[in-house]
């Protein structure tokens, strides 16, 4: 049988992680406030101060659920194909999708925090680092497999257009830049093996 208040518990930090994503995505992590929240989930301020002691802990979590958002869009779907190129070319259409369905309202969760992050220290920075680190691990080892004779270059240079196109097609409400980002994302994985 579960515990009432552990299930309350639950949805309570499921629905102020999710909400305090997508306001990140439009006006930063620190833009975040439990009222500001509690406004937003319905939920009362001592609620989710019930499970969140901190504005920190709020924006720690924030980070946790774009992860498992992006990996959910994005990364799982392209580990249906085999690895290197199959699998780089299904990771730029997922993150296109991502892009385009609007998961987040601001965009790429990545893209939004990384810049109000940087040169930061703290839990939320270093959450922030370890998602980054992951998602550009992920791409360089994929480019490795696909024969790419520098893939951290590679890598770096495919999360550069994808972070670009993010930033100036929000900015000029332009899919034209996604598209652009597009094809020379799929230059590089092309060019890898060669």
């Amino acid at each position: 049988m579960i515990d009432g208040r552990r299930a309350r518990g639950d949805a309570t930090r499921s629905a102020v992680a999710r909400s305090a994503a997508m306001t990140a995505t439009v006006t930063g992590l620190d833009s975040i406030t439990v009222g500001g929240l509690a406004k937003e989930t319905g939920l009362s301020k001592s609620g989710i101060l019930t499970v969140f002691p901190t504005r920190e802990a709020i924006q720690v979590a924030a980070v946790a659920e774009a992860r498992r958002i992006f990996i959910a869009l994005v990364v799982r779907p392209a580990w249906e194909h085999p690895p290197g190129a199959p699998r780089l070319r299904a990771l730029l259409a997922a993150w296109i999708d991502y892009y385009r369905s609007d998961a987040f309202p601001g965009g790429c969760f990545f893209a939004a925090v990384t810049v109000e992050y940087g040169g930061r220290s703290g839990p939320v920075a270093d959450a922030v680092r370890r998602m980054k680190s992951e998602w550009v691990e992920t791409l360089e080892a994929e480019f490795a497999g696909a024969g790419s004779a520098d893939p951290a270059g590679d890598a770096f240079r495919f999360d550069a257009y994808l972070t670009n196109a993010n930033a100036l097609s929000r900015l000029f409400d332009d899919d034209e830049r996604l598209e652009q980002a597009r094809r020379l994302a799929l230059d590089l994985v092309d060019g890898a093996g060669r």
